[in-house]
Formats: structure tokens, C-alpha cells, sequence
């Protein structure tokens, strides 16, 4: 039994006084349901027995309270034989002398045995029993007669006067039992026996007793239940306590209780009467009852106490019935004036969407829970309100706006809702008031194509884009600033012309929202870019800015850069437990990864983002991040894995998107390794047919030439291999030091040895640049390869050890192979490290002796070095020699292959 020591020490005396001194009383136990009256009474009759007592138990019950001293006769079980009388016949049961008998008999019984008479649920007993047990208490005042009663304190059963009637006794003993307080629940609670764990767990055994009050409230039976929960966390038994609770309390409390859970924070007392059918008072009673039970929420709160108190109730309740009470409930919520969100969230319990303002509220709300932070509860209301649409126009809206709340959670379902609106604009069924919004979340997506179809029908109604107020129908999509804003944003000067597009007057191509700024903004973009990201809070209208800041500030200022940035969004996103927003930043992390070389942390995160995901087996944004995982499994030569994940299945929109260049470019890629050449030149001039069309053919973001190009090197087409290099060099990306570098390595292949040596080193310089390590890694094993050609095999080696060393650190084990052929594994670290000068050792070199011997790792002379430096031969030769002696090596050969920049101006 809980810990009820006042109580315990009263029954004590009071047993004390009936055996040794003869004093009778009469106890009357009351509380609300659960909180122990039936188990004081056990442990009352278990008392009385060890001090030798005859105990006589009874029990009411609500199906004997019809049948006359029922009581009585569940007593002669206990009772001696023939200690007792048997119950007198109804005709005569009423007489006083049939009174005085039998409490003449219990009172001849108690000169032999101290008799303690215990009768539980006292409510449920009938009538003529209370008679008897009142009259036995008048007639044993001096007799070893204890009667201990125990009933509800808030049904009075069928003498409502009954308490009247006792309190005139003089050894009338009145007993409340109430629910536990947090300090009687903490000290429940196990203690630890070692001093540090007990130090240790009082700091978390005050939270522990408060989260155990606020799901029970106190009350023992729920306590008890819970307690035998896993992890004391609400289940199975709680729920069945909870049941057991409303039961004890009567059908009339069963029902209220049921109105209460469809009510939950509309359950006033006008409105549970009025649910429930009950009279107001009668309504007020049960809560009354409820309420001491601690079945309630606390004070300021309607409802049940805790949500799965609610659930339980609610289970137990027949569907369409509970259907019912919701729709009432609803009604009931708007008649009174009660908020968009808590009418609609009884429209969404019933399916129910009926009256006419049923889908105005429907909408409203869900824009109040997506302010709130509750995406899920406003995806269903919405989805609801869909359904109940009457026309294309309205049902467009909805479906659109469904489609920006799903994309928080769903990528794929994102952009499966606007499938329907993009169907019925195309009918010609959605007016100006439908399209811009529609086009709007279409270049959202990176759906280009059809975005611009949809502006054009706009165009072609002849009006402007807000409906005669002249706004862009994409105006709002993106807080950061637009540098861009005509059809041929981010092309090159020499491009083709796009074709004609027919847009409305003010509105902007829906490719510029996925272009890179343009000279002269193009300089401060990426400072501006970052200045924007330390501010920015990710929320539902913040997301696609800032993937817009991220996209400029990985292309412009380099992934180095924006890494740590797409790290924090991707943080962010997970933390507001949003897969499709994870999906946004956690494909833009993986392609920083990507982008400097780090082949299996892309392919990792490209791979958490698609396990996280809802649908795993579709979308345009998660083709594109799978597309991620396959080029970086393919430059770790991982072949058939990048074949099983290319051969997820892709929607047919990511033809005409943004990210479906990304998939093209990872099939083309695996074409290439896989020796398909004519099928993957034919996906890169696809791209580059894409991205001029959009005005997007920027080389920092798609290298589409460089691709191509090397698609027609293994074809031996040279000459148009190197028009497409030469052309990428004229573009205006062609000073940034990823897009040189990668394109001099290949033309580099066009050329005799003697100028293939100065292009790849320069190609090896722009590179190191760049921060791309497997590219700079390729760079240099293609430069060792020529330094052999031209008769420099010392420092071939060494080019050849630091692109080996560049390639492991990358993943990339085929370009390991090829580099030092039968050195890969843990040959290959055990090859690498075994002459490596201590770390300790290269710490101590200055920046200017590791500046000079990163160069000579690199493979460039002195003369090179001292050129890039712009210092002297000498100068160098002095570094060099100092770098010798700190790292006790005897020369070039013995320069540490994992030496890395150790000052920024390096890098």
C-alpha cells in the first residue's frame, strides 16, 4: 500500500481500542475513485485477523443494490455457523425487532471475538443494508464492534442523508482519502545506496516524481498502473486504469468522459452537457468527481490530464459514433465562437467537411498550426480540405499549398500535390488567381519547363500577374536577393539565344531563381551570400533562400566555404525533425563533400538524406541527391553499387527540372566508366542544351563541356574534344581556379609532352586552389605520368606519391591503382607512412619553409617554385635545406607526401 502513515496510525489506535478496551467506532472511508478505499479496507481486515479479530466482509455492487440486505448475506461466509441469523424475509426485514435481533447477535458475538465489520463501495449498498449497518452502530457503542465503511465521496448511493445519520453516532470517525502529493510520490521513488549515485539521481529524482504527478495526478491506481508501464511511460496498463477509473464512476461518468476527450480543450460545462445529454448539474457533479480522481487536466487547462488518458477513451468509443460526437463538436466549437484551429480540429476527427464554411476554416487553421510549428496537423487539415474542394480553381489552390507544407516532410509528395494543378492549367481550367501561385511553386522545385508553360498561359490571358495590381507571380519566393532576372540570366555573351518566351510584363524567368549572380554583383555575391546565413532562420519561407545563399556561395567562394554552412542547415532541418528540408541541405552538403574531394562523406550524406526520406523511391530532389552518391561512388570505383543506386527510378518531370541535369550528369558519368561513350556524350550535350536554353550554363556549377569533352577523347574525337575546352575557357567562369584547372588537365592530354607538362602544372596549381582534392589528385598523377615522358623519373616519383597519398585520403581506390598499380589497402598506408618524418617535426617547419615545400611536393623545380613565390633560386634553396635538416630527410624524395597548407594563402 502507498505510504499513508496519518491514516495507518488512526486504524492502529482504533483496532487497539476495539480488542484490548472494548471501544466500538464506526469509520466511513471516503474518496475518489482510485485512490485506495478498497485497499485501507484490505489492510483494516488484515490488521484486525493478526490481533485475532472475526472480520465480516462485504461488498455493494451495482447489480445487488435491487435486492434487499444483500449485504447481510455475504457476511454468513464469514460468520461462525449459527453465530449470525439468516436474513429475515422482506415482509418482516423492515421491522425494528428484526433490527435489534441481528445487532443483538452481533453484539453476543463480539463478548467472544472482537468483531470488525468491513463493507467496501458503501454507494452501491442497497437501502435496507444501511439500515442494519446504522443500527448495528447504535446497538454496539460498548461492544468489541469496529464497522470500518468505504464509498465514494461523490455518490451518495441510495440514502443520500446516510453521512447525516452517522455523524449523529458519537464514535462516528469520518477518513478522507486523498491523492498523492509530488513529495509523497518522489519518496517512492528507489533510492541508490551508493553516495555518488545517490548524489547523482536526487538532481533528476524531483523531475522524475513531477512527470509522474502530471500524468496521474496523484491518483494510486494510475500511479500503480504506470509504474508497471516499460520506462513508467503511459501504455497498456495506464490506459486500462484509466478505463477502470471511469467505470468505478458509473455509466453517466463513462459517458461525460467520452464527451470530455472529443471536446479536450472546448470541454466547458455548457458544452459537455449538451454533448453528452446530460443535465448541466448532473454534468457538473461528474466533473466534480473526475476531477478529485485527478482524471482532469490541472487548473487552466481543459480535457483529460494526459493525452493518452484521451486516447483511451477515445479508442474504446464505437467510430461512427465518435464521428458523430466530433461533427456535434464541431458545430458545437463554431456556434460558440472558438478558434479556426480547434473547429477544424474536430472537423478533421469526423472526416467531415459538410457545412459551407467548413473548408475557410479548414485553410485558416492550417496556416495558424504552420505559424505555431505544427507542419503535420496543417498537412492534414489541408489534406482534407482538398478533397472537399467544389471547383479546379480552389482545389488548385489548396493543392499548391499543400505541396509547400509537404515539402518539409516529403520532398516526393511535394511535388506529387502539384500534379493535379499543372493537369487542370494545362485543361485550361485555372484563372490568373491560381496560375502565378502555381508557377511560383513550380520554380520552386526547379521544375523550369513547366513553370515557364504556366506563365505563358498567364501571359496569354492577358493580364498581370497579380490579377490586374501588376505583381510577379514569383515575387516572395525567395527573401534573398535575386542578381539575376531575365530568361538569359548567367549566359555567356556568345551563347545561343533562347527562344522566344512569351512571360507576363513584370514577371521573372523562373531559371533566374537558380542562377548565379552576374558581373559586376558577382563580388561581393558571396559576402553577401554568408551575411544573409548568419542571420537566417530556417522556417517554411526561409528554406529556399536559403538554399539559393548556399547554392552562390558553394559555386562562387568555393565549397570550403560553404561547407560548415550546409552542415548547419542540414543540423537545423533534422533538429525540426524535417526530412524534406534535410533532403534541400543535406544534398547541397553532400555536393560540397563532393566538391573537395571527399568521396565518401558525400556518398554518406547523400545516402542518409535518401534513407531519411519518407519515399526513398521517387522525386526530382531526391534524384538529384542520389545522383550525388553515384558520381562519388564511381570516382571511388565502385561500380556496381553506382549502377544499383542509378537505377532508382526517376520521375518523368526531372526532364524539364533543374535537378534532373544532376541525374543526366551521374548517367553520363557511369556511361563513361563503364565504357558506354556515344550514351554518355549524348546526356552532357543534353545538359549543356538545358542550361543554355535556361540561360544557367555556368561551368562552376555543371561542367557540362569538360564532360563532353572527355566523353570525345575515348570516342578520338581530339579536335572536337578540344573546341568544347577551348570554348569553356572563354566563358565567364573560366578564371575560377575548379573550372581552369579540370579543363587544362584535359587539354592538357591534346598536346605534345614538353607543353603538357607546363599545362598540367598549371592545372596542379588551380587546383590546389580550388580545395577539390581528387581532381587535384588526378591532375598530378596525369603530371607524373609526363614528367616520365620527358626524362624526370625522381621527381615523377614524388608527384606520384603525393597524388597516391591524394587519392587514398579521397576514397578513391581506382585512382590508387592506376597511380602506383598493386599498392592499395593496408599495403598501400603501410607503404605511404613508413618513412614519414614525425608529426611533431613538420610543425616545427615556419610558413615560408612549408610554403616552399608543399610546392616541391607538387613537383615544381626551383626555379617553378621561386617564380610562384616571387623570391629567389637561392632563397628556395636556403628554404629547401632548413626543411632537410628539421624533417632529417636527405632531399625531395623524403618531403612528406601529407604535407598540407598550413597558412590560408596556401590553400
Amino acid at each position: 500500500m502507498f505510504r499513508r502513515a496519518e491514516e495507518h496510525s488512526l486504524l492502529s489506535a482504533l483496532l487497539d481500542g476495539c480488542c484490548a478496551e472494548s471501544n466500538s467506532a464506526l469509520v466511513l472511508v471516503e474518496g475518489a475513485v482510485g485512490c485506495g478505499k478498497s485497499e485501507f479496507l484490505e489492510t483494516a481486515a488484515e490488521e484486525a485477523e493478526r490481533r485475532g479479530a472475526l472480520v465480516l466482509r462485504a461488498a455493494g455492487t451495482p447489480a445487488e443494490r435491487g435486492h434487499p440486505l444483500a449485504v447481510l448475506g455475504q457476511w454468513a461466509t464469514d460468520a461462525p455457523a449459527g453465530a449470525l441469523p439468516p436474513p429475515p424475509a422482506p415482509e418482516t426485514a423492515e421491522r425494528v425487532g428484526s433490527m435489534r435481533a441481528f445487532a443483538a447477535a452481533v453484539r453476543e458475538l463480539s463478548t467472544s471475538v472482537p468483531v470488525v465489520i468491513c463493507v467496501d463501495d458503501l454507494h452501491h449498498v442497497d437501502e435496507l443494508s444501511i439500515r442494519y449497518l446504522v443500527h448495528i452502530a447504535r446497538c454496539t457503542r460498548r461492544s468489541r464492534v469496529l464497522l470500518v465503511l468505504a464509498g465514494s465521496a461523490h455518490d451518495r448511493g441510495a440514502d443520500p442523508l446516510l453521512r447525516t445519520e452517522l455523524l449523529r453516532l458519537p464514535h462516528f470517525v469520518p477518513l478522507r482519502l486523498t491523492r498523492l502529493g509530488r513529495e509523497a510520490i518522489r519518496a517512492m521513488l528507489p533510492d541508490a545506496t551508493d553516495s555518488e549515485a545517490a548524489a547523482e539521481a536526487e538532481s533528476g529524482a524531483g523531475a522524475e516524481a513531477d512527470r509522474l504527478y502530471e500524468a496521474t495526478g496523484g491518483n494510486p491506481l494510475l500511479l500503480r498502473a504506470l509504474l508497471q508501464d516499460p520506462q513508467a511511460r503511459p501504455g497498456e496498463a495506464y490506459a486500462q486504469a484509466v478505463l477502470a477509473c471511469l467505470h468505478r464512476c458509473g455509466p453517466a461518468t463513462e459517458e461525460l468522459a467520452a464527451a470530455i476527450a472529443v471536446l479536450d480543450d472546448l470541454a466547458t460545462p455548457a458544452h459537455l452537457a449538451r454533448l453528452s445529454g446530460a443535465p448541466e448539474a448532473a454534468a457538473d457533479r461528474a466533473l466534480e468527481a473526475l476531477a478529485a480522481a485527478g482524471l482532469l487536466a490541472p487548473t487552466g487547462r481543459r480535457g483529460l490530464r494526459h493525452p493518452a488518458a484521451r486516447a483511451a477513451v477515445l479508442d474504446r468509443l464505437d467510430p461512427a459514433g465518435r464521428a458523430a460526437l466530433h461533427r456535434e463538436a464541431a458545430l458545437l466549437a463554431r456556434a460558440s465562437g472558438a478558434p479556426d484551429t480547434a473547429v477544424a480540429g474536430q472537423l478533421l476527427a469526423a472526416r467531415h467537411t459538410g457545412e459551407e464554411w467548413a473548408l475557410p476554416v479548414l485553410r485558416s487553421a492550417a496556416d495558424q498550426h504552420l505559424a505555431q510549428g505544427c507542419p503535420d496537423r496543417a498537412e492534414a487539415l489541408l489534406r482534407l480540405a482538398h478533397g472537399a474542394c467544389p471547383d479546379d480553381a480552389l482545389r488548385a489552390a489548396v493543392g499548391i499549398r499543400l505541396a509547400a507544407v509537404a515539402g518539409r516532410t516529403d520532398p516526393a509528395a511535394a511535388e506529387h500535390h502539384l500534379a493535379a494543378p499543372l493537369a487542370a492549367a494545362g485543361a485550361g481550367l485555372l484563372g490568373p488567381a491560381a496560375l502565378g501561385p502555381l508557377a511560383r511553386a513550380l520554380a520552386a522545385q526547379g521544375r523550369i519547363d513547366e513553370s515557364v508553360e504556366v506563365l505563358e498561359r498567364l501571359a496569354a490571358a492577358d493580364v498581370r500577374p497579380g490579377g490586374g495590381r501588376g505583381e510577379d507571380p514569383l515575387d516572395g519566393l525567395s527573401a534573398f536577393p535575386r542578381w539575376a532576372v531575365s530568361a538569359r540570366a548567367g549566359a555567356p555573351a556568345d551563347a545561343p539565344a533562347a527562344p522566344p518566351v512569351r512571360l507576363p510584363r513584370t514577371a521573372v524567368h523562373p531559371a533566374a531563381l537558380w542562377a548565379l549572380p552576374v558581373e559586376p554583383e558577382e563580388s561581393t555575391a558571396a559576402r553577401s551570400a554568408e551575411l544573409f546565413l548568419r542571420g537566417a532562420t530556417l522556417a517554411e519561407g526561409t528554406v529556399e533562400p536559403v538554399a539559393q545563399a548556399l547554392r552562390t556561395l558553394l559555386h562562387l567562394d568555393g565549397a570550403g566555404r560553404a561547407l560548415p554552412w550546409c552542415e548547419e542547415f542540414a543540423h537545423r532541418a533534422a533538429l525540426r525533425e524535417a526530412p524534406g528540408w534535410q533532403a534541400v541541405f543535406g544534398g547541397l552538403l553532400a555536393e560540397a563533400r563532393l566538391r573537395l574531394g571527399d568521396l565518401a562523406g558525400a556518398a554518406e550524406t547523400a545516402g542518409e538524406v535518401l534513407s531519411a526520406a519518407p519515399a526513398p523511391g521517387g522525386g526530382v530532389l531526391l534524384g538529384a541527391v542520389a545522383a550525388t552518391r553515384v558520381r562519388a561512388l564511381l570516382a571511388m570505383g565502385r561500380l556496381e553499387e553506382a549502377g544499383a543506386a542509378l537505377a532508382r527510378p526517376v520521375p518523368a518531370e526531372a526532364a524539364r527540372s533543374v535537378h534532373g541535369l544532376a541525374h543526366l550528369r551521374a548517367r553520363g558519368h557511369h556511361a563513361l566508366a563503364t565504357s558506354r561513350f556515344h550514351a554518355a556524350l549524348g546526356d552532357f550535350l543534353d545538359i549543356g542544351r538545358h542550361m543554355k536554353r535556361w540561360g544557367l550554363d555556368r561551368p562552376r556549377v555543371l561542367p557540362w563541356r569538360t564532360d563532353a569533352a572527355e566523353a570525345l577523347l575515348r570516342l578520338g574525337e581530339a579536335h572536337q574534344a578540344e573546341r568544347f575546352l577551348a570554348d569553356q575557357l572563354t566563358t565567364r567562369d573560366a578564371a575560377d581556379p575548379w573550372v581552369r584547372g579540370t579543363t587544362l588537365r584535359l587539354r592538357a592530354s591534346l598536346r605534345e609532352p614538353k607543353e603538357r607538362q607546363a599545362m598540367l602544372s598549371r592545372a596542379v596549381d588551380e587546383l590546389q586552389r580550388s580545395g577539390d582534392r581528387y581532381e587535384l589528385a588526378r591532375a598530378m598523377a596525369d603530371f607524373g605520368q609526363v614528367l616520365r615522358e620527358v626524362g624526370e623519373p625522381a621527381r615523377a616519383a614524388m608527384v606520384e606519391r603525393r597524388a597516391w597519398h591524394l587519392a587514398g585520403e579521397c576514397g578513391a581506390e581506382a585512382l590508387c591503382e592506376r597511380i602506383l598499380p598493386g599498392h592499395t589497402g593496408e599495403g598501400a598506408a603501410a607503404v605511404d607512412t613508413a618513412d614519414a618524418p614525425d608529426a611533431g617535426l613538420v610543425a616545427s617547419l615556419s610558413e615560408s619553409e612549408r610554403r616552399v615545400a608543399l610546392l616541391a611536393v607538387h613537383g615544381d623545380t626551383n626555379r617553378e617554385i621561386a617564380k610562384k613565390l616571387y623570391i629567389t633560386v637561392s632563397t628556395v634553396e636556403q628554404h629547401l635545406t632548413r626543411v632537410y635538416r628539421k624533417l632529417n630527410i636527405p632531399g625531395r624524395q623524403g618531403l612528406p607526401v601529407d604535407l598540407h597548407p598550413g597558412v590560408p594563402e596556401l590553400a
